[in-house]
């Protein structure tokens, strides 16, 4: 177990050895997490929520591993890793081996209804539903269900060109916000209750052939969800 606090830069350094998808599918949303925001959320869940370190924890839809294999790093007591697409398991699993973390996840192919049990947290980033609509309703639903607190990312409904040069100016780049509704009513209906959310701003290069831009700058949200 992790017995010290981790340098920022130790992590991104980590995560920036852990390959991205070499052929990802739009109809899933693989878009591999950057490594600046994994390492954010990463930071967050660990050392403001006290979420990995000696923790069980599971990466649900973990694509290529940077959130299971981030918290492995940092400390976990137990870390699983789940992902319908057999290539991406695949290259996480490399992934685990390049950074010596093999011995640290356990890595599964199938639907993330495949898991049972419970477990102390659940990273995730799941699709935003752009491709599918209420895609990510199922990760939420999936992992209220698997863990005791949620740390998930969104899309935020936030366009507003102020609030984005106001997280720019930060410091850190994160800012604490108020949930959007939707999610808020969805979360609570599905037994949760939100402690905290955290705006950031994520860039996605361009990967798909319908990408109309070098690159994609969006606020993403952090949601820190309770089981209730």
């Amino acid at each position: 177990m992790q017995k010290r606090l981790v340098r920022k830069l130790e992590l991104e350094m980590l995560l920036s050895q852990i390959e991205p998808h070499p052929s990802p599918k739009p109809s899933l949303e693989q878009y591999t997490i950057p490594v600046d925001i994994a390492a954010v959320m990463l930071y967050i869940v660990a050392y403001t929520h006290g979420g990995v370190v000696g923790k069980t924890v599971l990466d649900l839809g973990c694509g290529t591993g940077r959130l299971a294999l981030g918290a492995a790093f940092l400390g976990a007591k137990q870390v699983v890793g789940v992902d319908i697409d057999r290539d991406v398991v695949k290259v996480a699993f490399e992934n685990s081996v390049r950074t010596n973390l093999k011995e640290k996840v356990q890595w599964i192919t199938g639907d993330i209804d495949a898991i049972h049990g419970s477990f102390d947290a659940v990273l995730q980033n799941p699709p935003f539903g752009v491709q599918r609509r209420k895609a990510d309703r199922k990760f939420l639903e999936k992992a209220l269900e698997s863990g005791k607190v949620v740390y998930s990312l969104h899309k935020c409904p936030e366009k507003d060109k102020a609030f984005i040069k106001k997280l720019k100016a930060s410091k850190i780049r994160v800012v604490s916000v108020a949930p959007s509704p939707f999610l808020e009513n969805f979360i609570e209906r599905c037994g949760g209750k939100i402690n905290a959310v955290y705006a950031m701003i994520m860039t996605i290069p361009h990967m798909f052939s319908f990408h109309t831009k070098r690159k994609h700058e969006f606020i993403a949200d952090l949601y820190v969800i309770e089981r209730r």
